[in-house]
């Protein structure tokens, strides 16, 4: 079910108090109609999920008043709605995919390698994972012992908000999660710090890493078991997830392994009876939300053609995936972007290679193009993909023809199965690399490749290769360049990195994107990352 986010994203007065602190780190300020006496919002039992609804809402919506809102001044909803500056900056800074108008404001920067702390983009993700730590403050803030006592709140009810503290906690570390990713460090701010004038103190990636472990453990037995929770809404398997991930990740974030507790956390999510969908493409659908799909997406970033409607990830690369020289948008059911994504060379080459001819996954439309990208004016240059769908596993039209009913699935098992795989060749103990050669043939036999591997053939080249080829488009390969160390450097080379065609070395600053030069000026806490 999508209805945990069907409701408007309402910012109470508390939020609005709230976010004096956080929009002061923005230099942006609040912008909302719907703004209620917090005691008058919160005096119904249904009025505790509803605002745990404006929490998970945030990742999907911009502001209360349709797709084209921002409820942040200064950040337009295109530029601040959170799946699309999130993918923004995993994707189109590397060789799996381009922006072909790069008079779009900061995208040429992305595309280029070659940001600033002007970056609009930069900005509004950094505004949009604030506003996130800020809407699940103030929603712990009012889900107290001490609010709910005042309230005289029932016990059953109690018992449910338990739970959905533990969401908006988990959603909180998510926002942090993704901060210490691309930033670095971030201003840290909880339900126990003053609201109104408040500048935070700046946590770097030490300090991150160490409050989203302790937060998720220290969540973990409030969440609901994995897959019993609805749709959408965040269980013990996607803490899990999250813990893996910043596990995989430690020696990038801490210059610590943690490739034993990674392997850990994977082995819970897999043992917790996610399957994969037969159907590749199932997880794209405009119904992944409850075709075969919903078995192997562990969290999502929901869309919905009329309910939630939003410019996020989903709607830009379904609508943009559009060939100009196709004109194929009723194949994916939306009116379409004509032309505006295309892949560099390198993707194409490696989905060319040999091992993945004839593989579902492989989706490169390359009739009457070149394989090149040695143009963004020029359309017929660089190939383009078709992974993504606003139709049904049925092939019937979503509910609307340009905001699309495709959900962005953030995590999902075969990562997992990836996961397990880079965590055994990386010395991880527990494992067995012929239980993670196994999964990598899971995948390629779901896709209809039957060119299997064998565990001599089980390599980290091979699986930073698989990852690109099972889960292109979904923001993972910045994470996953930086961490085999091929991201900044000359070692490895795409077409306009570093805004040469065929791509040259960028200095190693560029590993984590710079603060923006609003918060910093906002609240002297804040230091700016070196080089910027």
């Amino acid at each position: 079910m999508k209805n945990i986010v069907k409701h408007k994203i309402i910012c109470i007065l508390g939020i609005v108090s709230a976010f004096a602190s956080c929009t002061k780190d923005l230099d942006v300020e609040v912008k909302d109609p719907n703004v209620l006496l917090v005691d008058q919002f919160y005096s119904t039992p249904e009025s505790y999920k509803q605002g745990l609804a404006g929490v998970y809402g945030n990742l999907s919506l911009t502001g209360a008043s349709g797709p084209g809102s921002s409820n942040i001044t200064g950040l337009d909803a295109g530029t601040s709605q959170y799946g699309r500056g999130f993918w923004n900056m995993q994707e189109l800074t590397t060789d799996e995919v381009k922006w072909s108008w790069e008079n779009d404001p900061g995208l040429k920067g992305l595309n280029n390698n070659t940001w600033t702390s002007d970056n609009v983009i930069i900005r509004g993700f950094f505004g949009r994972c604030m506003t996130e730590v800020a809407f699940a403050n103030e929603y712990l803030r009012q889900t107290s012992d001490a609010k709910l006592n005042s309230r005289g709140v029932s016990a059953e009810l109690r018992a449910e908000i338990k739970i959905y503290r533990a969401e908006a906690r988990f959603l909180r570390a998510l926002s942090y999660y993704h901060l210490m990713d691309l930033f670095g460090k971030a201003g840290f701010v909880t339900e126990n710090d003053p609201v109104g004038a408040y500048q935070s103190p700046q946590y770097e990636r030490p300090e991150l890493f160490a409050f989203i472990e302790s937060e998720i453990n220290a969540i973990l037995p409030d969440l609901k078991d994995a897959r019993q929770n609805e749709y959408a809404r965040a269980d013990k398997a996607a803490a899990w997830m999250l813990l893996a991930k910043i596990y995989l990740n430690a020696e990038v974030f801490i210059g610590q392994k943690k490739y034993d507790e990674c392997l850990a956390n994977c082995k819970k999510i897999i043992d917790a009876g996610y399957t994969l969908s037969p159907v590749y493409a199932n997880n794209f659908n405009a119904d992944n939300n409850n075709n075969s799909a919903k078995n192997e997406i562990i969290f999502p970033i929901v869309s919905d053609g009329v309910v939630t409607q939003n410019y996020g990830p989903t709607t830009v690369m379904i609508n943009a995936q559009v060939g100009s020289i196709e004109q194929n948008a009723a194949d994916f059911g939306v009116v379409g972007w004509a032309g505006g994504l295309r892949v560099p060379k390198q993707f194409s080459e490696t989905m060319l290679n040999g091992n993945y001819d004839n593989d579902d996954r492989n989706t490169i439309i390359s009739k009457d193009r070149t394989i090149e990208l040695t143009s963004m004016s020029n359309y017929a240059t660089g190939y383009i993909t078709a992974k993504w769908s606003n139709k049904t596993s049925a092939g019937v039209n979503g509910s609307a023809t340009e905001m699309v009913d495709t959900d962005f699935p953030m995590f999902r098992l075969a990562d997992v199965y990836l996961m397990y795989a880079e965590a055994v060749l990386r010395g991880a103990t527990g494992g067995s690399k012929t239980t993670a050669t196994d999964y990598v043939n899971l995948l390629r036999l779901r896709a209809n490749n039957t060119k299997t591997i064998t565990t001599a053939d089980l390599t980290l080249d091979l699986i930073l290769n698989e990852r690109m080829v099972e889960l292109y488009g979904e923001a993972h390969r910045r994470q996953d360049l930086i961490r085999f160390g091929k991201f900044t450097g000359g070692t490895y080379n795409w077409s306009w990195k570093g805004g040469i065609v065929n791509g040259i070395a960028i200095n190693e600053k560029y590993k984590v994107f710079p603060i923006p030069k609003a918060s910093i000026a906002a609240n002297p806490n804040l230091k700016q990352n070196t080089g910027y």
